[in-house]
């Protein structure tokens, strides 16, 4: 269940989630406005993952920080701080601390600092079955039984409950769907990208471990066999030519990055942020080089945030 209810709501701002290059300028880069997420809540809903998420997208996360260690980090950002984004899990591990955070919020006010409210909850009876499933005690429950700490911890945080900007019940959400409702609500904050590595490799060298894809390239003519080209590798223009030339190289290519395009957008739409495309030829320095370039090329050309390594050049 998804509600909304604001209170100091910020003018959305866009952080670009990504590398780009930036050319010399005279004057300094446009920064954005700093802003800062209180991650709180129900023990046991979800903060921590809510923390990843924000971790993920690039903010700066802190986990169970005492209220007032904050009010240094973000006068700091007021000032110009590297640090634009702060998310920070406030809840009743912090005991007394918690009690300060109405003090904070307002100087965070004062200091002219964006802050919103995400406040995540379950029903007692799924808060109950997550603390048996890890066999841990509730923080607020001391000699009690769990449903007593929950009862305690829904007094204490009812408050800040009331006042959040985005409540989410998290009972029937799995860790993805929990994590598509923040970044949903974030949406007009970020820019979605996946991350693709595009790596080179040699067969008699073993298939990297981390590869989510692997292309044998294998079926186009080896340049190793050409004494003019055996000394160069895939990212020396003659070899690179060569490779290209090949009956089906480019074809293949096209063909393949078309074939990808699907599987990225679900990696997206299921939460997956990284995807590695293994590129292997015999001994890695010369076809999947110059492949592993060409698909590289052409997924930056459809918008995608791709790297080029070739793990086993020089090898040989």
């Amino acid at each position: 269940m998804l509600g909304s209810m604001s209170n100091t709501e910020p003018s959305p701002t866009t952080a670009p989630d990504g590398i780009a290059e930036v050319e010399a300028a005279t004057h300094s880069p446009e920064r954005s406005e700093p802003q800062v997420l209180v991650i709180t809540g129900m023990s046991g809903a979800g903060r921590s993952r809510a923390a990843a998420v924000l971790e993920d997208l690039d903010w700066y996360v802190v986990d169970n920080l005492p209220p007032m260690m904050l009010i240094p980090l973000v006068d700091l950002m007021a000032k110009g701080s590297s640090i634009e984004r702060v998310a920070v899990v406030v809840d009743v591990r912090g005991r007394q601390f918690f009690s300060e955070l109405d003090k904070v919020l307002v100087h965070m006010t004062e200091a002219g600092v964006a802050y919103r409210i995400l406040f995540l909850d379950a029903s007692d009876e799924v808060l109950v079955r997550r603390f048996e499933q890890v066999r841990r005690p509730h923080p607020l429950q001391g000699e009690g039984r769990i449903l007593d700490g929950i009862a305690e911890e829904r007094s204490v945080v009812a408050t800040l409950a009331a006042r959040a900007d985005l409540r989410i019940d998290t009972s029937d959400l799995s860790v993805h769907d929990l994590a598509r409702e923040i970044r949903g609500w974030l949406a007009h904050d970020i820019n979605e990208v996946l991350r693709v590595n595009v790596i080179s490799f040699g067969f008699k060298y073993g298939i990297p471990l981390d590869a989510d894809h692997v292309v044998d390239v294998r079926f186009l003519a080896n340049p190793y066999w050409i004494t003019e080209l055996r000394h160069l590798t895939g990212r020396d223009q003659p070899v690179r030519d060569y490779v290209l030339a090949r009956p089906g190289a480019v074809e293949f290519i096209d063909r393949y990055v078309d074939a990808l395009a699907p599987v990225l957008a679900g990696y997206l739409n299921e939460e997956k942020r990284y995807v590695t495309i293994a590129v292997g030829c015999t001994g890695g320095k010369h076809r999947s080089v110059a492949i592993s370039e060409a698909i590289a090329e052409r997924l930056r050309a459809r918008g995608q945030l791709v790297t080029v390594s070739a793990r086993d050049l020089g090898r040989e």
